[in-house]
């Protein structure tokens, strides 16, 4: 490959980087197109104990309206009768309109960094928790009768044109129940037959609750629904709502998407963001996920329309016999994604921390994700126990790591010393057969072995090291813990550790990528390359430092912290390998053998 052409083509890829970046900071999200009107609902009763009135003349399952408009489905709930559920994890609000739950506050997780204030799950939503869907008469738009308030349950009921009755029982576990997660709820809806004739029943559709955007700098990359069938998940972003990348070349649909459904049993249902998910496990399996955009209002004190992303459950329901009664059960998760806390097999019994997300990617099972992000969260939660600051942990967890290495990396640095010594008789090697590539191959490989260099050695700490740096990133995508920790001058963990912009563009100065670029281009710099390497292999050796740097350069700050660590232990350890493993350990190369097994006399041409 020509010098010339390739240096041409390293320049295009570090711009195209560049641009990727700076364009993702600068450039606002699409418009989203115009949202429908909201469905019609049934006036809410004044009457809390008044059965509710239904203008619809049969018990019939109507699909909602996919982008319906938050201000007209908020409209009706300023008089809304809400009970609270609380234990020293959560506080669950509940609401009479649709008998569900209106939001989650998560105490021991802020809003906004420094504020006492508790992030709310569903705060800004198109429908309660596990309000009843695609149903006139028994939804959100209803308001149903209490029946009774404690400290652990509520129950609220409410009848459908006389015919048939709906109770519906929330239950939260106090935080020292052994059995029990502290933000998991249990739920029960039961519908009784109140007529002498058998009712069929529509289907049940359960809201799973809205994600929406956290804050300023949220960019909805987060946004997701997935579901599980007991063999795998599957994952709808909210970007599968966006316009199709070829509609802003005047080619294909400019209109966003409106419903996804997700058909395949469901052991499992979420919707989540980045960092909180609210995952709903029925006791007997549904039928089908179905996913909608939702437009909601500017977050407070901006001006970029929130869209967010909803989704609800379908089960089917057999017929009610005259008297006969029918119970759904399940129970909601509503909390952080704490990996270590979803895991437990003993509660969460139907593998709830694929919600985590560890192996969704291509490139993430390739490099064994799904095993390697568990350990590392795992050592991570362990460290930070024994520590108590997340930097630190994340320090010493990177350090343990390379330690467990060291037998292997010494001994490709070894390898990658010998085979630089092997510089020489490789040209000539090269020189002499250069006509007879057989000879050639022969020649080199009696070279390597004579000299006991393993020319692959030098890829076993890269074989090590990937596989780790790809877990470590899929386990920063939703770790919870690591959320508004600050170390250093991060304030931040699980975001950029910006310090300062460019003024008038924005561009943000993020230290630690760029310390993690400096020490990968030291450490290739100190490390001897492999006499295989031509001039253009050498050219994109050099430059990938920087091509890293820019690729990782808006990730979580926790991740360069990890590398650039990791790459300080590799550098003192290569610089030990450089002062400590002399010349004379190698043997001076001899030439190398022949046909027969026999040395080859003469490898230097002569001189012309």
């Amino acid at each position: 490959m020509d010098k010339k052409n390739l240096t041409i083509g390293i320049v295009f890829i570090v711009a195209a980087f560049a641009t990727l970046i700076i364009g993702a900071r600068l450039q606002p999200p699409p418009a989203p197109a115009p949202l429908g009107a909201a469905p019609a609902g049934t006036p809410a009763s004044a009457d809390p104990a008044a059965p509710a009135a239904v203008p619809a003349p049969a018990l019939a399952s109507t699909p909602t309206a996919p982008n319906a408009a938050f201000a007209a489905l908020t409209a009706t709930r300023n008089d809304a009768r809400e009970t609270v559920l609380a234990n020293e994890f959560v506080a669950v609000r509940l609401t009479d309109f649709g008998g569900a739950i209106q939001d989650v506050a998560f105490k021991k997780y802020p809003a906004t960094q420094g504020s006492p204030e508790a992030f709310i799950f569903n705060e800004r939503h198109a429908a309660p928790l596990l309000a009843v869907g695609e149903l006139a008469g028994l939804g959100q738009e209803t308001r149903y009768e209490l029946v009774s308030s404690s400290a652990s349950e509520v129950v609220y009921r409410a009848v459908f044109e006389k015919r048939l009755e709906v109770t519906r029982r929330f239950s939260l576990p106090h935080a020292t129940d052994p059995k029990a997660d502290p933000y998991r709820i249990r739920h029960e809806t039961t519908l009784r037959n109140l007529t002498d004739a058998t009712v069929p029943l529509p289907r049940l559709v359960l809201e799973l609750g809205t994600s929406s955007l956290v804050g300023a700098n949220d960019t909805g990359l987060y946004l997701n629904v997935a579901s599980y069938d007991g063999k795998d998940s599957e994952v709808t972003d909210r970007q599968a709502f966006d316009p199709s990348f070829f509609a802003r070349f005047g080619a294909g649909d400019p209109n966003p998407k409106t419903q996804i459904e997700q058909t395949r049993p469901i052991v499992w249902a979420a919707v989540k963001n980045q960092f909180f998910a609210a995952i709903y496990t029925p006791d007997q399996p549904g039928q089908s996920v179905a996913i909608r955009r939702v437009e909601l209002p500017p977050l407070p004190g901006g001006s970029r329309t929130d869209v967010g992303i909803t989704a609800a459950a379908r089960f089917d329901q057999p017929s009610l016999a005259p008297g006969a009664s029918q119970t759904h059960t399940g129970l909601l998760y509503v909390g952080p994604k704490e990996y270590t806390r979803l895991a437990r097999s003993d509660e969460f019994k139907h593998r709830e921390d694929k919600v985590m997300q560890f192996d969704r990617y291509f490139f993430n099972r390739i490099f064994l994700s799904g095993l390697v992000a568990p350990i590392l969260n795992k050592l991570m939660v362990g460290t930070h126990a024994f520590v108590g600051n997340w930097g630190v942990a994340i320090i010493l967890m990177t350090i343990l790591l390379k330690l467990i290495s060291v037998p292997f990396t010494l001994a490709a640095s070894k390898s990658a010393k010998r085979m630089a010594k092997l510089a020489e008789p490789m040209k000539a090697i090269k020189e002499k057969y250069k006509d007879n590539p057989k000879k050639l191959n022969e020649a080199t490989l009696n070279l390597f072995k004579e000299h006991k260099v393993n020319p692959a050695g030098g890829c076993i700490p890269i074989l090590i090291t990937i596989p780790l740096f790809i877990g470590f990133f899929a386990m920063l995508q939703g770790t919870a813990e690591l959320r508004f920790q600050d170390f250093l001058w991060a304030p931040d963990l699980s975001g950029p550790d910006t310090v300062w912009r460019v003024p008038g563009i924005g561009f943000p100065l993020n230290i630690m990528p760029l310390l993690m670029g400096v020490t990968m281009i030291v450490q290739m710099r100190i490390t001897p390359q492999p006499t295989t390497m031509e001039g253009p292999q050498v050219m994109m050796m050099k430059i990938m430092p920087v091509i890293f740097t820019l690729f990782c350069y808006n990730f979580a700050a926790a991740l360069a912290l990890y590398s650039t660590v990791n790459g300080l232990f590799t550098i003192g350890q290569q610089l030990l390998v450089n002062k400590y493993v002399k010349d004379d350990e190698i043997t001076p190369p001899t030439a190398p053998a022949g046909k027969g097994g026999k040395p080859v006399k003469n490898i230097t041409p002569p001189k012309k």
